[in-house]
């Protein structure tokens, strides 16, 4: 998986909100395992647009002079607020523990870079189990460009590293990407859907290897193959 936390995701009901009170979410850490709150969901949404907005459009410096100074005033306030801590081995049992039911997808770190929707710098993709199939969804836009009109071959492999781990997650096997290869078929386009499904191909002792493939419509874009190392959920939380 590309990293400890990237196996761990998005948000199933993005209208859950904080119950808990404010007063004394402000005197300590914040805790980063559960759902986002609605409000830190949009936050992040806007931004996402904000920066695809700035390229794809031939924005002014006048434009970016007055965006820099609103962003300035907001980012001591928000960088004075506490830290979130997230506890490891909480999200390890939501994660490997018990496997999600068929047609969930995850449920803890909504701040992953891949499908994570309240982080204002992820790809926001959705992902889902079918049967013993991971499938994950997304449209990429212009700040995922590579190429011209292309998404980055660098973007595909996250996503297919994020596919291919939600295998572990339907498996119930906490493992680290030990190695993963991609074999690009076509250009991966932006601003349309573009769908991979992955499912385990083989497990002997430590090691799983996991196949995906990506289309988009009926065109094949990218094939991946990815070797995966098991670990205890302990080690696994411990990094």
């Amino acid at each position: 998986m590309g990293g400890r936390e990237a196996q761990l995701t998005a948000v199933d009901d993005p209208t859950t909100g904080d119950s808990h009170d404010e007063s004394v979410e402000s005197s300590r850490p914040a805790q980063g395992d559960g759902p986002a709150s609605a409000a830190r969901l949009e936050a992040a949404g806007v931004l996402r647009r904000l920066g695809h907005a700035i390229v794809a459009h031939e924005v002014g410096d006048e434009m970016f002079e007055s965006i820099t100074a609103d962003v300035r005033g907001l980012l001591g306030a928000v960088e004075a607020t506490p830290d979130r801590i997230r506890a490891p081995l909480d999200m390890v049992h939501a994660v490997f523990v018990v496997p999600p039911t068929d047609g969930r997808g995850r449920t803890n770190f909504p701040d992953d870079i891949v499908i994570g929707k309240a982080n204002p710098l992820g790809m926001a993709a959705d992902i889902t189990r079918e049967g013993n199939v991971a499938v994950l969804r997304t449209t990429l836009g212009p700040a995922f460009e590579g190429a011209p009109g292309r998404a980055h071959g660098g973007a595909v492999a996250a996503l297919m590293d994020e596919v291919m781990g939600f295998v572990l997650s339907i498996n119930a096997t906490p493992a680290y990407t030990g190695r993963l290869t991609i074999t690009y078929r076509a250009p991966t386009p932006l601003g349309v859907e573009v769908e991979m499904r992955a499912k385990l191909r083989s497990h002997h002792g430590r090691k799983l290897h996991i196949e995906a493939d990506a289309h988009h419509g009926t065109t094949l874009i990218a094939h991946g193959e990815g070797l995966f190392i098991t670990v205890d959920p302990e080690s696994f939380a411990a990094g």
